[in-house]
């Protein structure tokens, strides 16, 4: 007999435990699960390379899953101990395993390389982050199994815990850093011990455990105790190291190197400081040096015009603009420690107050959505070497750049210059050519887009010096016009004096035999980049937003030949399809392992369909988070913006949707409505999102959260109460409160816990495969899809709600 209502001591659980603490503690742990699943994204990217900090997500799901897979085979063990006790002591544990999990991934050197002692280093670190997300698994799923009559509760305590979470990272890793935060996990998950356990000994020795991680969290505020010791598989030194700080963004450090000064980011992309005095800049090394580089043709060609600068770093191409007597020049920086810290702050004097002369402008947001408000136009919009590794939970390729390099942002660019502007874009080019070519295609398909039908004469492009297989950089000189001859020939001249110089294409060539084995020419006079790209050793085809993976050029052929091992420039993004594609092999013998083996070994009466039911959903929700996260990035302007928007915004719904589906869905023939309504949504913002974010990318940052939260709270609400109601109907227990933990042995609430945490380590790792081979449009229509397969199963589950 079905019921609309829940009945619930409002006093105390079966066993005893208040409601409150129970709630709260469950909260809490999971607060302290998914701090430290954030934290370990932003660590991940720094002490080893950003494709790992898409392995912190798996950990993480693995680990859940593999909680509840135990929690189900120990059943009985663990049935002779109280919830209560049980609880306590899993906290606890946690929150000492968090110290040396933060120790472990500080010290142990993982280096991107194929050797015995590099992977078992990457083992170790591997299994020992996993360790607190079993842990934390093991909790959820004893307590998601002894309190199935208030599922709702506590799902919507989960998700709430989780939501909260995502609001607390962005601030925890600007004010205290990336170590520090994971502490303050450990800190949280003492606590929920404390909560968990009540009175007596467990409860005073939590107590100490939070106090002693807060005290360590205090002692290291400076980063001076606990930091970085190896990153990318070398030892940090800390005696090149003059500062150093954590944002939400990156670490950033400046490091001497000589009689030089660098950002570094990340421990991983670089720039220097410019320490130029411009009074005594004519003739000097500083002038020689900066006017021999590829960027430094913009500079010619336009000495006295208005500059936009997209990534300025460390001032190289500002301290160019001014030099050659530029007017205007407005620098845009995505990471304020770069722009006011370092270079307006403690290292302004060294700098020469380069940021601070008039003439100068800085805006510390992301360049497509500072352009998107300005209505001013420049006659050079620049960029130089974008190419930071910032992670997201989203994974590999999902970088902040690639939002940068599409058709559509290059249109924005374009749409931005003075009638007889031009773009500036400098990237790594090598022997067979891919990146700045990439950068020729994109410019070619933005200018087709805004009506100019023949681009022969609209390029420019040249190197320093002669292309290779490690890499140099390149610039690609785009207009909407066509260069004049004068243009040409001051091309010409500085090539002249500056040999150093090696022009790759001139509209001037275009007749000459040399060019006949030219990719650049080639590209630009098949006027089509597309199909140049079908016939090419690499993928160099225009990328959209849809799908804004710039830096993925192999084909599938190079990298089952093994061409992403080779060490050029882009080795690192190139070896990140290779860790996509072994994480989506470990993810799919991880839910054979935990899904298809153990339920045919199966001897109860439960059929193994019921349980593909949670992993529809879990697929579904995980498809769609990292849809949304990707496609927000270029909407919110940064991937840590972007996850934690995304993130709080589905939890925190999913959570009211968790804890109104036992009022609202009281009949099983209703259980279909919130997968039905999550289908139509899905499909509707599948095809009609990517237009609007586009539209109002240019408001301001708080009205872009507002309309945030507007596009993804309806979403998250109906794709709350998918699961808590599948758990209900899958033990069909009374509307009255259980007496004792159920020992009937048929409950599969641990087993559909895990599942559900197993398929979203596969969907993790297939949402990003799908969108790099089809788009972030199919991947939302994927978790559309996997909505609709998880209706398919729902008649399997038990006739009657309970």
């Amino acid at each position: 007999m079905s019921t609309t209502s829940e009945v619930v001591n409002p006093i105390a659980s079966s066993e005893g435990i208040p409601e409150r603490s129970l709630l709260l503690g469950l909260g809490l742990a999971s607060f302290a699960a998914l701090l430290l699943e954030l934290a370990l994204t932003r660590l991940f990217s720094v002490v080893l390379f950003y494709h790992f900090a898409f392995l912190a997500i798996s950990i993480a799901l693995l680990g859940l899953g593999a909680g509840g897979v135990f929690a189900y085979l120990l059943k009985w063990q663990l049935a002779r101990f109280s919830t209560r006790g049980l609880g306590g002591w899993l906290c606890l544990v946690n929150a000492a395993v968090v110290f040396v999990v933060l120790e472990i991934v500080l010290r142990v050197p993982v280096a991107l390389s194929v050797t015995w002692k590099n992977s078992l280093h990457l083992t170790v670190l591997y299994l020992t982050a996993a360790v607190p997300f079993f842990l934390t698994g093991l909790l959820f799923s004893i307590a998601f199994s002894r309190e199935t009559w208030r599922v709702s509760r506590l799902y919507g305590a989960d998700l709430g815990g989780g939501a909260l979470a995502c609001v607390a990272v962005v601030p925890l890793l600007n004010w205290i850093g990336g170590p520090n935060t994971i502490l303050a996990a450990g800190v949280a998950m003492a606590i929920s011990g404390a909560l968990w356990s009540g009175v007596g000994n467990i409860r005073k020795i939590a107590i100490g455990v939070a106090a002693a991680l807060a005290a360590v969290i205090a002692a290291n505020h400076s980063g001076r105790l606990i930091d970085v010791v190896y990153a990318k598989g070398m030892f940090r030194d800390p005696a090149w190291v003059e500062f150093s700080q954590w944002n939400a963004l990156s670490r950033v450090e400046v490091d001497r190197q000589g009689e030089a000064k660098a950002i570094v980011i990340d421990a991983d992309a670089s720039t220097y400081i410019m320490n130029c005095d411009l009074a005594h800049w004519h003739d000097s090394d500083w002038e020689k040096d900066l006017m021999s580089a590829p960027p430094a043709l913009a500079n010619v060609l336009r000495p006295r015009g208005e500059f936009a600068i997209i990534g300025p770093g460390g001032g190289v191409d500002v301290l160019r603009a001014v030099a050659s007597g530029s007017p205007s020049v407005t620098g845009i920086e995505i990471n304020p420690i770069i722009a006011n810290t370092i270079m307006r702050g403690r290292y302004s004097d060294y700098a020469q107050h380069l940021y601070q002369r008039p003439e100068v402008h800085m805006q510390v947001t992301d360049g497509r959505s500072y352009l998107r408000s300005t209505p001013q136009r420049f006659d050079v919009v620049q960029m130089t070497l974008v190419d930071t590794w910032a992670s997201t939970a989203a994974g590999a390729f999902a970088l902040s750049e690639n939002n940068l390099y599409t058709v559509e942002a290059f249109r924005e660019y374009f749409e931005h210059l003075k009638p007889d502007g031009m773009i500036a874009i400098t990237r790594w080019e090598f022997r067979e050519p891919r990146e700045a070519l990439r950068v020729v295609a994109v410019a070619i398909e933005a200018l087709h887009s805004l009506g100019v039908s023949s681009t022969e004469r609209n390029f420019i492009v040249a190197s320093q010096g002669w292309l290779n297989e490690d890499g140099i950089p390149v610039v690609v000189l785009a207009k909407k016009t066509a260069f004049s001859t004068d243009e040409v020939s001051a091309v010409e001249a500085h090539v002249q004096k500056y040999p150093q110089l090696n022009p790759l294409y001139l509209p001037s060539d275009l007749d000459k035999a040399h060019l006949a084995e030219n990719p650049f020419a080639d590209l630009i006079a098949s006027n089509d980049p597309s199909r140049f790209a079908q016939g090419y050793a690499y993928n160099v085809a225009p990328v959209t937003d849809n799908a804004p993976f710039f830096f993925f050029t192999l084909k599938p052929g190079q990298i089952l030949h093994g061409q992403a091992l080779r060490h050029a420039i882009d080795w690192k993004v190139n070896l990140g399809v290779l860790v996509l594609l072994v994480v989506l092999g470990v993810s799919i013998a991880a839910v054979v392992g935990f899904l298809i083996l153990p339920l045919a070994l199966q001897r109860g009466r439960h059929s193994p369909f019921r349980v593909l039911y949670f992993v529809a959903i879990g697929l579904g929700y995980i498809l769609v988070e990292i849809a949304f996260i990707q496609r927000f990035v270029l909407f919110l302007g940064h991937p840590t913006y972007a996850l934690t928007v995304v993130i709080f915004s589905l939890m925190l719904s999913s959570g009211a949707g968790s804890l109104m589906s036992r009022r609202s869905i009281g009949r099983t023939e209703r259980v279909a409505i919130p997968l039905i309504l999550a289908i139509l949504i899905l499909t509707a913002e599948a095809f009609f999102l990517s237009h609007a974010l586009a539209a109002w990318v240019g408001l301001r940052f708080t009205a872009r959260l507002a309309i945030s939260a507007v596009l993804l709270v309806p979403l998250g609400f109906v794709m709350g109460m998918p699961f808590p109601t599948g758990l209900r109907a899958l033990t069909a227990v009374s509307s009255s409160p259980p007496n004792e933990t159920d020992k009937d042995g048929d409950s599969a609430v641990e087993w559909a816990w895990a599942m559900n945490a197993a398929a979203s380590v596969l969907g993790s790792v297939l949402a990003m495969v799908i969108a790099i081979q089809f788009g972030l449009t199919v991947t939302l229509a994927c978790g559309a899809a996997a909505y609709l397969a998880a209706l398919l199963f729902l008649p399997v589950l038990h006739q009657q709600v309970f």
